[in-house]
């Protein structure tokens, strides 16, 4: 409140005015900005533990890979090294999950088992909502692949998950489920946000205290919360509505007051069909090449083990530890070098602006950027554009096999 004496020539005082302002919302939006601004601080730390992290499984995972390709699928020690490459890759997705809760993640969408996807990562969501909650997953039965980023389901569950889990008051049950679904034009006739086709329903319900119709309108808007001051920055069912509509697929809600909440998500059904895996124990062959790589990456021993395994599968391997490095290779190779194949978070410059340093010496060589964390590089529109490809550490051999094929054989 700000106030004013209106005096008059003479300088008597005449009147006085005063002006009040509400400045509840302002104050709110500073808090949830404050609010924002740690988590974005706690997504940095994330990503940089990540990184390194992600660098070390990168090494584990490829010498055990190695190791297992050359010991028979009979002997004892095959099934040891294929339980160290299953941790391996169970830490990994520890990570990806860590990132994809502090939205650090690089999409990369892909076909997925939504039962094999929710069932990775129940005992995390039992972690998160607490001992005093029961958790039920109900997979689906026959139930048909979507195409869509792990990272974004960790983000749907985890979001909805610690929703419902704020929303039971002492004890109480926390449902998922999922099961196939078809919609006809008639159904579509009826709801307009629906688009007819073959979906996988993902449910999440709870026996919370529910919502009122007014609340229900407004649960998807950015910064929009009914916790208390603090307990929340509005952004969970945000993230949640915007990775939904991202993959083409469609949300609803059920909820009375004391009735509990249903959270309903509708993700196309992805008409690719995944190719099987084995089930004998051996391992798919590789794809080859011929072709000459130019790797860069900053830590020397993975550098070393992605040098072995691309060296296995035929290629020509040029290694550097840093930029300079690798454009004093590139300068001074004799021959055609195919692909550059870099980390993305380097000492010296990252891997784009090597990218273009390379390119500025032959611009036919095409491009393959790796990391386990590049949020801040990667997602810039002029990085990610046609002819750019990245691969996330830390990959199998076989990714790393298909996805180097895959670029030197683009058009």
């Amino acid at each position: 409140m700000t106030g004013t004496v209106v005096r008059d020539a003479a300088g008597d005082p005449q009147s006085y005015t005063a002006t009040a302002i509400d400045l509840t919302d302002r104050k709110t939006m500073e808090t949830q900005l404050q609010q924002a601004q740690k988590m974005e601080s706690v997504g940095r730390l994330a990503g940089g533990v990540a990184h390194d992290f992600n660098n070390m499984l990168g090494i584990i995972l490829g010498y055990a890979d190695m190791a297992l390709r050359q010991v028979d699928a009979a002997q004892p020690l095959h099934a040891d090294l294929e339980e160290i490459c299953n941790a391996g890759e169970r830490a990994a997705d520890l990570t990806r999950q860590l990132l994809a809760f502090a939205r650090k993640e690089v999409i990369e969408p892909r076909e997925l088992d939504l039962n094999g996807a929710v069932g990775g990562m129940h005992k995390m969501l039992g972690r998160l909502i607490g001992e005093n909650i029961c958790l039920v997953w109900n997979p689906g039965e026959d139930l048909w692949m979507v195409k869509m980023d792990p990272s974004q389901i960790d983000q749907i569950l985890a979001n909805l998950c610690v929703n419902a889990r704020d929303a039971i008051a002492n004890v109480g049950t926390i449902t998922i489920g999922a099961k196939n679904c078809t919609f006809d034009e008639t159904h579509c006739a009826d709801h307009v946000e629906f688009g007819p086709g073959e979906y996988v329903l993902l449910t999440v319900s709870d026996d919370g205290c529910g919502m009122d119709k007014e609340t229900q309108t407004r649960i998807f808007e950015p910064f929009f919360t009914t916790k208390e001051l603090g307990k929340g920055t509005g952004l969970g069912l945000a993230t949640v509505y915007g990775a939904v509509r991202q993959n083409n697929g469609f949300i609803n809600v059920h909820s009375e007051p004391g009735h509990g909440t249903t959270f309903e998500i509708y993700l196309p059904r992805c008409v690719d069909v995944a190719k099987q895996a084995r089930t004998d124990g051996t391992k798919e062959p590789l794809k080859r090449g011929p072709e000459t790589i130019l790797l860069v990456e900053d830590v020397p021993a993975l550098l070393k083990v992605i040098a072995r395994l691309l060296e296995k599968q035929g290629y020509t391997v040029l290694a550097a530890t840093t930029p300079g490095e690798a454009i004093n290779l590139a300068r001074e190779h004799a021959r055609d070098i195919h692909l550059l194949m870099t980390d993305v978070v380097m000492p010296e410059m990252n891997g784009y602006e090597l990218a273009e340093a390379v390119l500025s010496l032959d611009p036919q060589i095409k491009r393959l950027f790796m990391s386990g964390y590049a949020a801040d590089i990667i997602t810039q529109p002029d990085v990610m554009d046609e002819g750019v490809h990245f691969i996330r550490k830390p990959f199998s051999v076989e990714d790393l096999a298909d996805k180097v094929r895959k670029v030197l054989d683009e058009e």
